[in-house]
């Protein structure tokens, strides 16, 4: 395990409110890592602070083995942002604006071209190359963002709820794109998102509210500490179902005519239909989902 990024005891107030309140966290080199949290959480401000744009009033982050505070300009060169609210120009082509974001890292006539048309055809915009930014579509103009972010090719992504407003199909090409960059380049993607189903995708989660970290872990072992399958029964006779629960002693509740049952572990589904199948007129298992992982930690509504 090769850790690309280590924050330690990081913190940052704005007055007397504590936006970051001493976190401890790592990012594992060529993960998919989700950051999670409500609004307000601190997570703007966490990555504000890890990509240079702000700085912590106390602990240590290290980006690559390079320090924060001591060789930021080392970082930037290390890492591409897609910001929620886009910093392209509406009036330059795609084109145009990323070569304009390329001379600022100082790239030769050459290198600029090629790092340009690399950028372009990976995140798959030069269908729309030569339009104006202001002219796409909303999964167009994200892409292109994503371009814009590749071209000083980064060990690191960082994405702002990247797929925010978009609809099902274009939220998938964008998503293949970010799967592209981790699986062939091996970049290290660093999300936040409100799409539980998207962090579902991670490798590793991050949850954190009111400037502190409250979970971490994997989607399977966050799945297995903070929720619980669940049995629906539809019943035939709701009496009867009723008194039958009650004698086998399994605890339920009634939801709109039926019956919800929080089980230990999935296949205690069996035995229960089995023990009910004279009195059930339908049944689903639902397996526990980070909405109720993130529900169940935070307290708090995913929103946006």
């Amino acid at each position: 395990m090769t850790k690309i990024i280590t924050v330690e005891g990081l913190k940052k107030s704005y007055g007397n409110v504590r936006a970051v309140n001493g976190i401890d966290f790592y990012v594992e080199k060529g993960a998919l890592f989700a950051f999670l949290g409500p609004n307000g959480a601190g997570k703007s401000t966490t990555i504000d602070i890890i990509s240079t744009q702000l700085a912590p009033d106390a602990g240590r982050v290290l980006v690559d083995d390079r320090e924060l505070g001591r060789e930021d300009g080392a970082i930037r060169a290390e890492i591409g942002i897609v910001f929620q609210d886009s910093v392209l120009d509406a009036l330059l082509t795609v084109r145009e604006n990323l070569l304009l974001r390329g001379s600022l890292y100082g790239m030769g006539k050459d290198a600029l071209r090629d790092a340009v048309t690399s950028a372009a055809f990976t995140a798959d915009v030069m269908g729309f190359w030569n339009r104006p930014y202001g002219k796409l579509s909303g999964g167009q103009r994200r892409r292109a963002d994503i371009a814009r972010a590749l071209v000083n090719t980064p060990q690191i992504l960082f994405l702002d709820e990247p797929t925010t407003g978009l609809d099902p199909q274009t939220r998938r090409k964008v998503w293949d794109t970010i799967r592209l960059l981790q699986r062939e380049r091996g970049m290290t993607i660093f999300l936040t998102t409100h799409y539980m189903e998207e962090a579902a995708q991670a490798d590793y989660i991050t949850i954190m509210d009111r400037g502190r970290i409250l979970a971490k872990g994997t989607p399977a072992e966050l799945k297995e500490n903070y929720t619980r399958d669940m049995l629906k029964i539809t019943p035939k006779r709701e009496e009867k179902l009723s008194g039958l629960l009650k004698r086998e002693g399994i605890a339920f509740q009634k939801t709109g005519g039926d019956f919800i049952i929080r089980l230990r572990h999935t296949a205690e589904a069996i035995g229960i239909i089995d023990k009910c199948r004279e009195e059930i007129a339908g049944f689903e298992v639902r397996r526990g989902t980070m909405d109720d992982v993130f529900l169940n930690i935070t307290g708090a509504e995913v929103r946006n």
